[in-house]
This record gives structure tokens, sequence and C-alpha cells, in this order.
């Protein structure tokens, strides 16, 4: 059944992926500003079930630098000549959108286009991945898939390839090309697509989640934890920041527990894992939060500085990664070279 969103869902709703990006995902306060101000609202978010299953669908998100994207605005219509490549491509008009990544400010992103096309409640991730193979419709092979992207001074590629890791590589390429932050958009598929091969909810249960997470912030960390139907892993100030000696992109936060526990939070573009005295507590796909104690803000991983005091608490991932192992591999520690950090399934 259709909901309709007004204006005032949008703090909740950007709260909630800000808590689904499990520390990266971007900040999602510039697209808060730009939809604050949209003459769209009530938006109306669709069900799959409410929807033809042969209806055209695409995905649209932002791609590269969320730091950059900060420093430069991308436009006001960011995703126009995207959207157009795809349809000449296609030939035919797309009405439907849905969300690329469910974590973070992209998946906001679909909630730009709400004037020009149906929102429908389905995203690719469910959370905050780094990388574009990690896609749902492409970890289950869906065929047919296109992505048009940015590769600056107003230039649009288009990929159609039945490797995952082309897509990956050459948007990456051309969003380097573009001055390391643009547009992307997916296409190709239907809402039928959708119903198995993506995270349905996922914006109604980030709304969920804001709404509880607003509603308990001030209250204290082990209520508000439980108030999102987590737990909390650790509380304590940030004592040791080090780079993995295998990998520079992996970086471990050492946290002196409130009682003397020693935690290791790992981290990437994501945060992936936390360990306490030595003990796994919690893995991705699971979501591994990590909150300022003391003013309650959701930290991205470049936010976590040298005597911060924090948070850690543990929320279940979405429940479609681990459907089957095949789906699985793809978002655990060892996807990015940590075996060892693997929780038991």
């Amino acid at each position: 059944m259709p909901v309709t969103l007004e204006l005032d869902s949008l703090p909740p709703l950007a709260a909630g992926f800000a808590l689904l990006g499990s520390g990266g995902g971007g900040g999602t306060t510039m697209l808060e500003l730009v939809l604050r101000d949209s003459p769209d609202w009530p938006i109306t978010l669709h069900d799959v079930d409410d929807l033809d299953p042969d209806l055209p669908v695409l995905g649209a998100a932002f791609v590269g630098s969320t730091i950059l994207l900060g420093e430069r605005l991308p436009g006001a219509d960011p995703f126009a000549r995207l959207i157009a490549a795809a349809e000449r491509w296609l030939g035919h008009h797309v009405p439907v959108v849905c969300s690329l990544e469910g974590g973070g400010l992209n998946g906001l992103a679909p909630f730009t286009l709400a004037g020009e096309r149906m929102i429908v409640d389905a995203d690719l991730t469910g959370r905050a991945v780094p990388a574009l193979d990690q896609m749902s419709l492409l970890v289950d092979g869906v065929p047919n898939i296109i992505v048009t992207c940015d590769t600056g001074a107003g230039g649009v590629a288009l990929v159609e390839t039945d490797r995952a890791i082309d897509i990956e590589r050459i948007v990456r390429a051309a969003t380097v090309q573009a001055g390391g932050a643009g547009g992307m958009v997916f296409a190709g598929f239907t809402v039928e697509d959708l119903r198995e091969h993506s995270v349905v909810g996922n914006a109604a249960h980030a709304l969920k989640l804001g709404q509880a997470f607003l509603s308990a912030a001030t209250g204290p960390l082990g209520d508000l934890a439980g108030a999102l139907g987590g737990r909390l892993l650790a509380e304590g100030r940030i004592t040791a920041i080090e780079i993995d000696e295998r990998d520079p992109h992996v970086t471990v936060f050492g946290i002196e527990g409130s009682a003397g526990e020693v935690h290791r939070l790992v981290a990437r573009s994501e945060s992936l894992a936390l360990m306490t005295d030595g003990r796994l507590e919690a893995a991705a796909p699971d979501l591994v939060v990590v909150l300022d104690a003391i003013s309650r803000d959701i930290l991205e991983v470049p936010h976590l500085s040298m005597g911060r005091y924090v948070a850690v608490a543990h929320l279940d991932g979405p429940e479609w990664w681990s459907q089957s192992a095949e789906r699985l591999r793809h978002v655990v520690p060892s996807a990015y070279g940590l075996a060892e950090l693997d929780g038991p399934r």
C-alpha cells in the first residue's frame, strides 16, 4: 500500500539512512537541504506490490568522494543527463525510480526525482557499501543492466556489460576524470526484478529507525541502542588509530572501554567489525554504528578522531544478504581481505 510522506518525515528518514550507512555512505545534510525546499511534498512511496511488475525502473545515486560532494555541490538536476542517456539507449521512458544504496546520502537520492517519477521502496544494498559490483542486481546476475555516469565537462559514459567488475572499474575511472565525484544511474530492470533481487522496504525501515533514534537520542546509550532494535557494544574513548599493515585502506581504532575493556573497531569507508578483548562482537553485513557518546551525532568513519568519546552499537543488517552463501560472500569482511573477521552464520 502506498505511503504518503510529509516534509516532517525528512529528518527521521535522513537519520535512519545515516544509521544504515554503518559509518559510511556520506552525510545526509546536503540532500536534506535540497529536499527541504522541494515543491514535491507530500511524496508518495510505493511498495513493489503496488506497481505493475513490468514497469521499467532506474536507480540514481552519487558516486565517488562524498567529501568532494560537500565542497562542490551538484547542480539543480544532477541526474537529468544521465537519465536521458539511459532512456535513449533503452528506447523508452523509465517511470519509476529506486535507491541504489540504502545507507548514507544515497538513501535520499531518489526523493530528488519525486516530481517526475514514482518512487518504489526498494534499493540495491540496504546499507552503505564501497563497491559498485556489490549492487544486488549485479550480485544476483540480473541481465541487461546498463549504467550511465558523469565524465566531467558535461560528458556522459554508458556501460553495458555482463561482468559486474567492469561497472566498478569503468565508472570509477570516469568519476576520477569527472573530478572525483558525480552522478550515476542504473537502468534496464523492472519492478518485477526488484521483488527478488533487491532489499524491499528499506526506506520504510529507515524511517522507523530514524523516528526511534530521534525519540530516544537523549536517553541512556543502552536504551537508545535497544530502541533501535540493537545492542550497545562499546562506550569509551578512542585512544589509538592504526593503519592496517596489509591494506592501507583499512583503519583500526582502539577504544578504551569505560569498564577497562579494549575494543577494536575495524573500518574501511564503512565500519566492518568490532572486537572486545579479542572477541568478535559484530561484523558486516550487520551494522556497526558509531555515535558521539555526548552529542549523539551519528559518526562517519572520517569523523573518528583521537580522544573522541564514542559509543558503538550493533544493528541487524538486511536479511537479503544472508539468504544465500553467494550473496553473503560479497559483503562479509573477507570480501575486503579480512577473513578473520567473518562472523558465524
